[in-house]
């Protein structure tokens, strides 16, 4: 029997973010754990990550979809306008000065995206190039939606590397499968918040 291991379990899309999902939902996990280097010291267990959430508690409804990022447990939560749920782990920005948390929308989709660094990360990083195009060197991935704030992005990524991380400059990622999967459900004017 071939072994499974995590990437090609997380890479199968939907189904296993749900199985993911699954067991966090029935189960409560105490909120300190003793670790095995210091027994005195405690350390905090992220009881919210992969864990289901209801949209009534984010958005007044489902028109046009809706997508939730939440920041501290690099999660992707959609649901289609019919109301059927993906959860999906993504890469979060690198610290709390490159995060913006609020409300937008889908301004637009693009499939095979360009890339291009912003002011700010030309600045810190003087021998990127100016432009990236689409291909596997692209940061953007195979897929991007373009938010309604100027140099945000939700979109894939080659670097697999990055997803569950803080790694981004400010926008969010995802494996390429699964970016795939939320652009063919999202639509301009698909709802978002970033909390």
């Amino acid at each position: 029997m071939r072994s499974l291991d995590r990437r090609a379990f997380l890479a199968t899309g939907t189904a296993a973010a749900s199985l993911l999902a699954a067991p966090a939902i029935g189960q409560t996990l105490p909120d300190t754990v003793q670790t095995r280097a210091d027994l005195s010291s405690t350390t905090r267990r992220n009881t919210s990550s992969f864990r289901a959430l209801n949209w009534q508690e984010y958005f007044s409804n489902l028109r046009n979809g809706a997508i939730l990022v939440d920041i501290d447990s690099r999660a992707l939560h959609m649901w289609e306008e019919s109301g059927n749920y993906h959860l999906y782990p993504s890469s979060v920005p690198q610290s709390e000065e490159l995060t913006r948390k609020g409300r937008t929308r889908v301004v637009q989709k693009v499939v095979g995206p360009t890339w291009r660094p912003t002011p700010n990360m030309r600045r810190r990083n003087p021998d990127w190039p100016a432009v990236v195009g689409p291909g596997p060197d692209n940061p953007l991935g195979t897929h991007a939606l373009y938010l309604s704030w100027t140099y945000y992005r939700i979109h894939g990524t080659h670097d697999t590397r990055k997803i569950g991380r803080r790694s981004s400059s400010g926008c969010i990622g995802l494996y390429n499968e699964h970016i795939a999967q939320v652009f063919g459900m999202s639509q301009v004017g698909t709802q978002v918040l970033l909390i």
